[in-house]
């Protein structure tokens, strides 16, 4: 016979522990509601835990109980807010809210232990299969190996909790721990848990630093890439176009007259004109061509696959579709961007940079012959 509260007492100190170990990760990583939720749901399942070990047969079988299924509850919240569900309010709140209640009056009726307990795990292997749909279908793209491994750890959790619900419903003159559906359901309940808070902590920690690789290399006004993440993308563009003996087209913009739009309408007007420039040149470009911003109103392009003809022709239809998409400013006036571009084809084993320094040679011609024109850099000088 298993020995049911050692193995609560067990649950209790566990996710007592977890609880602990969490508030020591969320003061490091910053405000993160999901995190904190999940971490407050922990306490509480493990105090309501021991309460039910310290005082059994009393009224705090009922709140060990209630206590699981809120905490289970708790956790599909955690996994709503992380994953973006904002209307998980809707569904979740009364369900949770039905569970709690339907649970109240099972004890009101004379309920007896094993069934409460029972009827508990029932509604926590509801809720728990909820968790593994999120994780493994539920509308957020393809999943991580991360995911499909807590994701299936769920499943089997709920598929354990069902199968002590279902024991304690249909059979509540069997004392708990007496069955071996209770002894799979307790340990599984207990090292589930384990892998289930470990992997809630490493998916918020591999959130994290994608969160902090983004910011390493993305230019916060635009949301183009900055000019380090550009020359290292541009760059492994470059060497697989060597390899696979294809083309590759380097670009430099400028917006023109970019001083004059600062000085007339102020810096917030020439942010929301290079966040507009920015917006304008995704639409257009393909989505595996590679654009950043180098600084103030530069930015350089990398057309793969792409040979002098082509990179012209799409150097040409950005420059329209930026003097085609006029700016309505913040002070409510409307502003027509426009942009010159130099354009060259890296030579095979040319340096990067060396191209872009011919294409800022084109940019230089396309200024001094009018702006608003595109300019072909000029071609490598070859020893004889």
């Amino acid at each position: 016979m298993i020995d049911i509260p050692t193995i609560i007492l067990a649950l209790s100190i566990g996710n007592l522990g977890f609880a602990l170990l969490m508030a020591g990760y969320v003061r490091g990583s910053g405000p993160d509601r999901a995190l904190r939720l999940w971490m407050w749901s922990r306490l509480v399942l493990g105090l309501t835990q021991f309460v039910g070990w310290a005082l059994p047969g009393t009224w705090a079988d009922e709140v060990a109980a209630a206590g699981g299924i809120g905490c289970i509850a708790a956790e599909a919240a955690a996994y709503c807010i992380y994953f973006g569900f904002h209307r998980w309010q809707r569904v979740l709140l009364p369900a949770a809210g039905v569970a709690l209640l339907a649970l109240a009056g099972a004890a009101v009726a004379g309920a007896n232990y094993v069934q409460l307990m029972g009827l508990a795990c029932a509604f926590v292997a509801v809720f728990a299969a909820a968790i593994a749909f999120i994780l493994l279908r539920a509308r957020t793209g393809r999943p991580s190996f991360l995911q499909r491994v807590i994701g299936v750890n769920d499943a089997l959790f709920a598929l354990c909790m069902a199968l002590g619900g279902w024991e304690g419903l249909l059979h509540p003159e069997h004392a708990l721990g007496s069955n071996p559906a209770h002894a799979v359901a307790g340990m599984a309940a207990y090292l589930l848990m384990i892998v289930n808070s470990v992997g809630f902590l490493l998916l918020c920690k591999q959130k994290g630093d994608e969160q902090m690789a983004l910011l390493a290399t993305t230019d916060f006004l635009t949301g183009l890439i900055n000019r380090r993440a550009f020359f290292e993308r541009a760059e492994a563009a470059r060497l697989l176009a060597l390899r696979l003996r294809k083309p590759i087209a380097l670009l430099m913009l400028d917006i023109d007259h970019f001083k004059q739009l600062n000085d007339r309408y102020g810096h917030a007007a020439g942010d929301e004109a290079l966040t507009a420039f920015a917006a304008t040149a995704r639409a257009t470009l393909r989505e595996h061509d590679i654009m950043g911003r180098l600084g103030g109103e530069e930015f350089a392009l990398a057309l793969p696959a792409t040979d002098l003809g082509g990179a012209l022709l799409a150097a040409e239809r950005l420059r329209r579709a930026v003097s085609a998409a006029p700016v309505v400013l913040g002070c409510g006036a409307e502003h027509v961007l426009r942009v010159s571009i130099g354009v060259v084809v890296v030579e095979p084993n040319e340096p990067l940079t060396a191209a872009l320094a011919r294409a800022d040679h084109g940019l230089y011609a396309a200024k001094s012959g009018g702006r608003d024109r595109v300019e072909t850099g000029p071609a490598v000088l070859r020893r004889a």
